[in-house]
C-alpha cells in the first residue's frame, strides 16, 4: 500500500523534475539579453568599419579590404606583426584587414596555431605566468564573468596548437587605445567592435598564423 508520505515525496520529486529544466532556458534567454545589450553598448552609432573611429586610432588601423597574394589559403587568419595588422583571407584574392595590438615585450609567440574553439563575451582567467607578472591579477585567479570590462571582451578566437590550449588568444579589448602597439601579455588584441565583425566569418579549425615582430608578411 502506498503511504501518504511516499505519495507526498513522490509528487514532489516529480514537480522538480517537470520544473527544474525550465531553469536552463531561462539562463539562456538571460545571458543572450545580456550580449546582445554588450555588443549594442560596445557598437558606435550609426557604424561604418572602414569610417566609424569613436577610439581615435590612426586611420590605417581601421578595417579595410585590400588585395591578397593568391596563393593564401581563404578563411585563414595571418597577423603582422610589425605593422601590427590582421588580414582574414577571403575567396578571390582579397582579404580583411584590421588594426591590432600584439604581446609586449618578449610575450609575443609567433607560430602556426588552429582556432580550437570561439567564445562570445568570455569568461577570462589569468595564468599563473600572468599573475607572476602582474600580482594585480590574482583578484581574479578563478575567473572574472564576461562583460565591457573583461580583458577579452567581446568575443575570442582560441588558439590551439594540435589539440592543446596555447592560451593565445585573438580577442577584444575594452582598452581600444592600445590597438597598434605592444600591449598584452602575448594575445592578438582588436576593438570589440572589430573582433565582432572578424569573428561572424572565422571558422573553427581555421590556420592562424602569427609571424615574428621581426619582418613583414605577404599582403598590401
Amino acid at each position: 500500500m502506498t503511504s501518504r508520505r511516499h505519495f507526498l515525496a513522490t509528487s514532489a520529486a516529480a514537480v522538480a523534475a517537470l520544473s527544474a529544466p525550465s531553469i536552463l532556458p531561462r539562463r539562456a534567454e538571460a545571458q543572450q539579453a545580456n550580449w546582445e545589450a554588450w555588443d549594442r553598448q560596445v557598437t558606435p552609432v550609426p557604424y561604418d568599419p572602414e569610417s566609424s573611429n569613436p577610439w581615435n586610432l590612426h586611420p590605417r588601423f581601421l578595417p579595410h579590404r585590400v588585395q591578397a597574394n593568391l596563393d593564401l589559403r581563404p578563411g585563414d587568419i595571418h597577423v603582422d606583426a610589425v605593422a601590427r595588422y590582421l588580414y582574414h583571407i577571403e575567396e578571390g584574392g582579397t582579404a580583411m584587414r584590421y588594426g591590432v595590438a600584439i604581446g609586449r615585450d618578449d610575450l609575443y609567440q609567433p607560430g602556426v596555431f588552429t582556432v580550437g574553439r570561439k567564445a562570445q563575451w568570455p569568461q577570462w582567467t589569468p595564468t599563473a605566468s600572468m599573475i607572476e607578472r602582474d600580482p594585480h591579477y590574482a583578484e581574479w585567479a578563478g575567473g572574472m564573468p564576461g562583460g565591457p570590462e573583461n580583458p577579452l571582451g567581446a568575443r575570442a578566437l582560441y588558439l590551439y596548437a594540435g589539440n592543446r590550449d596555447t592560451y593565445l588568444r585573438i580577442h577584444g579589448t575594452p582598452q581600444p587605445w592600445s590597438v597598434g602597439y605592444r600591449a598584452s601579455s602575448g594575445c592578438v588584441r582588436m576593438v570589440m567592435r572589430h573582433i565582432m565583425d572578424l569573428y561572424d566569418n572565422v571558422e573553427v579549425g581555421s590556420t592562424v598564423h602569427l609571424y615574428p615582430a621581426e619582418q613583414r608578411s605577404y599582403t598590401g
